[in-house]
């Protein structure tokens, strides 16, 4: 069964024996690296504890993917489990979320993988130049707060992300790519994984969960409060999370509407996170940077 995708062609393979396998496959230029990077990643997490993530089935020779001149591809184990935005993502859920996200960090730092400096339109390196894309988005509320944040993500928080612990991240752990497991939190989708600022991983996951406007962080108080009792945030990255929550909500957003255009026939895929960035952007717009710094640090142990 054919499953929906951007980039690659990704198929859930039902084996006779009843086992389910993911396999990925690509004949673009670009898929070769990052399909290297992928598969590497998996490979270099395998024996972590604290969250799950998919197995590589190795080839009959024993490589982690195969690559042929017109095309490459891989497999992989397939993870069930309930999305996180089917979930009900109690305070509870997303303290372990953010737990097992810190986890995550902590198995990735050490590794140095194939492709991790290749292009990537999500890397935070690409942002400055985003409000290029503007033009797409419809007039209104949304575009003033998308052109607020990333006004400040170049002028205060890009010269500062220097400052920070940069390694591989996953750099998508949306409600999409994170599963509710049996055997505890897992995360899939390393396609846009690469070498950022550590704390990204945690900006996007948060930024994702922003729903309530009763709470200063909208909720994402928990996922924060879980992922720093694993990896305390320095008092420069707890400056900075809230400014790069909302310029990743921004930056999907104008990603997103630019690439819907582009891809008619797989808008409602590609848009399927874009509501949610519109609605948390608007919660995190009314702090202030004084304000936002000071719930981020309410919010850690």
């Amino acid at each position: 069964m054919v499953l929906s995708s951007e980039v690659e062609c990704t198929a859930d393979v039902t084996l006779v024996n009843g086992d389910r396998l993911i396999l990925k496959t690509s004949s673009r230029p670009e898929g070769r690296d990052s399909f290297r990077f992928q598969v590497a990643a998996l490979a270099g997490l395998e024996g972590a504890s604290g969250f799950a993530a998919p197995h590589i089935v190795r080839t009959s020779g024993g490589a982690l993917m195969f690559e042929e001149e017109e095309i490459c591809g891989y497999l992989q184990t397939r993870l069930s489990g309930l999305p996180l935005h089917q979930a009900n993502a109690t305070p509870d859920v997303l303290y372990r979320v953010g737990r097992a996200l810190g986890r995550l960090g902590l198995a990735l730092e050490p590794l140095k993988l194939p492709a991790m400096h290749r292009p990537i339109l999500w890397h935070v390196g690409c942002w400055p130049r985003l409000m290029e894309l503007a033009e797409h988005l419809p007039a209104g509320s949304v575009a003033d707060s998308v052109r607020l944040a990333m006004g400040d993500y170049v002028e205060r928080i890009e010269p500062q992300l220097c400052h920070v612990t940069w390694q591989v991240t996953h750099n998508d752990p949306s409600p999409f790519n994170t599963l509710l497991t049996e055997n505890g939190v897992a995360f899939i989708d390393f396609g846009d994984g690469c070498w950022g600022p550590r704390i990204q991983d945690l900006a996007i996951a948060a930024s994702h969960v922003v729903t309530d406007p009763s709470l200063a962080l909208g909720g994402a108080e928990n996922l924060i409060a879980g992922y720093a009792s694993v990896l305390p945030l320095s008092t420069l990255e707890a400056r900075l999370l809230v400014g790069l929550m909302k310029a990743r909500q921004s930056a999907l957003i104008l990603i997103n509407h630019w690439r819907a255009g582009l891809f008619p026939a797989e808008a409602a895929y590609i848009k399927k996170n874009v509501a949610r960035a519109e609605r948390g952007l608007a919660i995190l717009s009314a702090l202030g940077i004084e304000e936002a710094e000071m719930a981020v640090r309410r919010a850690v142990p």
